[in-house]
């Protein structure tokens, strides 16, 4: 017997066991024909479901606990979905493939700076009809501390919505409101860390040990300093390093962004089932379309880079065969600023069926400033999409070519990246941030900047 088949045998093995014992704990609360329903996607995802995570967690001696664990979040979170949802459900079953449709279009919009709030939102939707969207992206919209949210990236509670924009029951309203004018919901899961003011990382604060292993913490410099070796900075001219340490635990705490952004620790697969949790909450909630934020970083091994792993693959993966389990109306998109050759590793049927087209803007810029052309075509996987965006996924521009991809073109890839800033320092100096010791790449953060800087190169190219 192959391994694959030794999988499949050990998953029907499982589900024999513990669906019994799923169903004995929601007994006289489920309608029989939708749970037959249910247990048909059960053995049809299941198999799969558990092949990731006995690659992630087949080593723990409890891996079993934590199988039914995850199978009762499922259970738990399907059975709290409303009719609708469900209905919904089973119409995507019959077309798996709606997003695909060419009358798909996106649009997308901070509540408080086009609405004022959800209320005010839901006063413009025949705007949006007006418009023809069918797909409602809102940026980050969850509660966050006051002062360090990163717009909204540093994650306090994945269920209550910031109380300046409204509360989760209005969202849900606006997602029904959405759906029955044929638009999709689509909203970002900030996956790969909390805010340090979540009740998670302030247990872990006040020194519970459970939840302390929720993060990626170290008594001392030891492992810390080994992993830096290998691994890359996000913010080298902000915040220098990617561990910051917490006088109160006395511990260094791994934060790859900001750091009141602690990263979330996938090895423990207690996170993956709480985090497993907060997302159905949110598909509960009539989200559609989830857009899975850093999703490079889920995983972390030492002597990588910390980015791309096979790990991070894995856990999108098991992500992905659950929601097909508990919320099968709902489709992932990745965001993976990453080099475009392991972008498209992330966009499949398996992870996530949506993607940003990161190079599409970059490719343009870059283009526009160096008068070279770049083109790349990725080659996706049936029935999955990049989706473009002129502008940048979030909140930068980048140029996005690489030393290899340079060679030939410039005698020093380094000098000509200092080149393509310099204009944009001097017309706005804080424009260029993340600045690359080393490598001498950064980014830009404004538009008008960067079409002005492209325009200073080329008056200065055709005065010789």
């Amino acid at each position: 017997m192959n391994d694959v088949a030794l999988t499949n045998a050990r998953a029907e093995v499982a589900i024999k066991r513990l669906l019994p014992r799923i169903e004995a704990r929601f007994a006289g609360t489920i309608d029989e024909g939708e749970w037959q329903n249910f247990v048909a996607r059960v053995r049809q995802y299941f198999p799969a479901l558990f092949a990731h995570l006995q690659t992630l967690y087949g080593h723990h001696y409890d891996f079993f606990y934590h199988l039914e664990s995850v199978l009762y979040v499922l259970t738990e979170m399907w059975h709290d979905r409303s009719g609708e949802l469900k209905a919904l459900d089973a119409l995507r079953q019959h077309d798996a493939e709606w997003y695909l449709s060419h009358r798909m279009i996106g649009a997308m919009c901070y509540v408080d700076l086009f609405a004022g709030g959800l209320a005010g939102l839901q006063e413009r939707l025949p705007y949006f009809t007006e418009l023809g969207i069918t797909y409602l992206h809102l940026m980050p919209l969850f509660a966050v501390p006051k002062g360090d949210s990163d717009g909204g990236y540093a994650v306090k509670s994945y269920r209550e919505v910031n109380p300046e924009l409204g509360t989760m029951e209005e969202l849900a309203e606006l997602a029904g409101k959405l759906r029955r004018r044929g638009i999709s919901l689509v909203i970002d899961f900030i996956g790969n860390h909390t805010s340090d003011e979540h009740e998670w990382a302030q247990r872990a604060i006040a020194g519970d040990a459970e939840y302390q292993e929720y993060y990626r913490m170290f008594p001392d410099r030891g492992l810390p300093d080994a992993y830096e070796r290998s691994i890359g900075e996000v913010f080298p001219d902000e915040r220098p390093g990617c561990f910051t340490y917490n006088n109160r635990m006395k511990k260094w705490v791994w934060t790859t962004f900001y750091n009141y952004q602690w990263d979330l620790n996938y090895e423990n697969p207690v996170v993956f089932t709480r985090m497993l949790g907060e997302m159905l909450f949110l598909a509960n909630q009539g989200v559609e379309v989830l857009r899975l934020d850093a999703l490079a970083f889920l995983w972390k091994r030492l002597g990588t880079t910390c980015q791309n792993l096979p790990e991070a693959h894995t856990v999108i993966r098991a992500l992905r065969a659950a929601a097909r389990i508990a919320a099968p109306a709902m489709v992932f998109k990745s965001e993976a600023i990453v080099h475009p050759d392991e972008v498209r590793r992330y966009v499949s049927l398996e992870e996530c069926e949506l993607s940003y087209n990161p190079q599409l803007m970059a490719l343009l810029w870059n283009s526009l400033a160096t008068r070279w052309l770049l083109s790349r075509c990725s080659t996706i996987r049936p029935g999955s999409r990049l989706r473009g965006s002129l502008r940048a996924p979030c909140d930068d521009i980048s140029w996005l070519f690489s030393d290899e991809e340079s060679a030939g073109r410039v005698q020093s890839v380094r000098s000509s990246r200092q080149r393509l800033h310099q204009p944009a320092r001097q017309l706005r100096p804080r424009s260029v941030f993340r600045n690359h010791p080393v490598d001498r790449d950064a980014r830009l953060r404004y538009v008008r900047v960067a079409v002005r800087a492209g325009q200073a190169l080329a008056e200065d190219d055709a005065r010789g």
